[in-house]
């Protein structure tokens, strides 16, 4: 008997504005199957749905405005999503296609890089390789983005998805911790103009650290730090998990360090610019 297809499932909800929109809906057909619906007033009715308008238009209406992804990136999308990330010899694994970075954020990194005329990029956590490939497209033809990713299955799939685009050769993928990387990389005296930090959210200290001491992000660099609203958990009443605590300590020791100066967009997930100050 053949094995049944693999189903691709829909991506759940993992912004606070994809959350937000997703529990707003469950709220109207909450009310909705209430046995007197009639009896919600009507002001409160016409104030719920303009929420639900809101929060579940915001994507789709960035997604229309946003410059449309490359031929490369949708192939590199649509592979991630069709892939079965809980099938490693029968037990699931920590990643899941919802780690897409995916077009906005993408397109974002892609105008963050040619607006600092960045010619090398590091990226610290590559999963299937969207951002990677998204900024290595507005990389100069003698740029390099050097891609740090601890699994050997996710990086083998972004080196094939690479392989489809002239962009891809500007693009080096090291496999293993982060951190041994890093420190091999400042070994050698390598440094970049702009930092993608998207991996191990208990390790972005740690990171941070590393490329303001040794040496690894350029005088003028920007750090992109990708997921630091972490779907509301750092600011909700309800106690974070174990990555919503790590975000919120990791946002607080940032906003108290005087060697830097950053914001925090609430784009996607979060992604937070830091630089040097002054």
């Amino acid at each position: 008997m053949s094995a049944l297809p693999h189903q691709v499932a829909t991506p759940r909800p993992v912004t606070p504005v994809g959350i937000l929109a997703a529990l707003l809906d469950r709220v109207a057909d909450g009310l909705d199957g209430l046995h007197d619906a009639a009896a919600v007033p009507d002001d409160v009715r016409a104030d719920l749905d303009r929420a639900r308008e809101l929060a579940g238009g915001l994507d789709p209406y960035l997604e229309r405005c946003t410059t449309p992804e490359s031929d490369a990136l949708a192939r590199l999308a649509a592979g991630t999503r069709a892939h079965d990330w809980t099938d490693r010899d029968g037990e699931a694994v920590f990643l899941e296609q919802e780690m897409l970075s995916g077009h906005v954020e993408g397109q974002a990194l892609k105008m963050l890089v040619a607006a600092t005329r960045a010619r090398r990029v590091l990226e610290i956590g590559l999963f299937t390789g969207y951002s990677a490939l998204a900024m290595a497209e507005a990389l100069p033809e003698d740029g390099e983005l050097v891609a740090c990713e601890l699994d050997p299955e996710a990086a083998d799939l972004a080196r094939r998805a690479f392989a489809g685009s002239p962009a891809g050769r500007r693009i080096t993928v090291e496999v293993g911790p982060a951190a041994d990387t890093l420190a091999a990389l400042a070994a050698r005296g390598e440094v970049f103009d702009l930092v993608f930090v998207d991996a191990d959210k208990a390790g972005y200290a740690g990171y941070l650290t590393t490329l303001l001491d040794d040496g690894l992000l350029a005088p003028h660099g920007l750090v992109c730090v990708d997921n630091t609203l972490l779907q509301g958990e750092p600011w909700l009443s309800t106690p974070p998990g174990v990555n919503g605590a790590a975000i919120a300590d990791f946002n607080a020791g940032v906003a108290a360090d005087p060697r830097v100066e950053q914001v925090v967009l609430p784009l996607r997930d979060g992604l937070t610019l830091i630089r040097r100050a002054g």
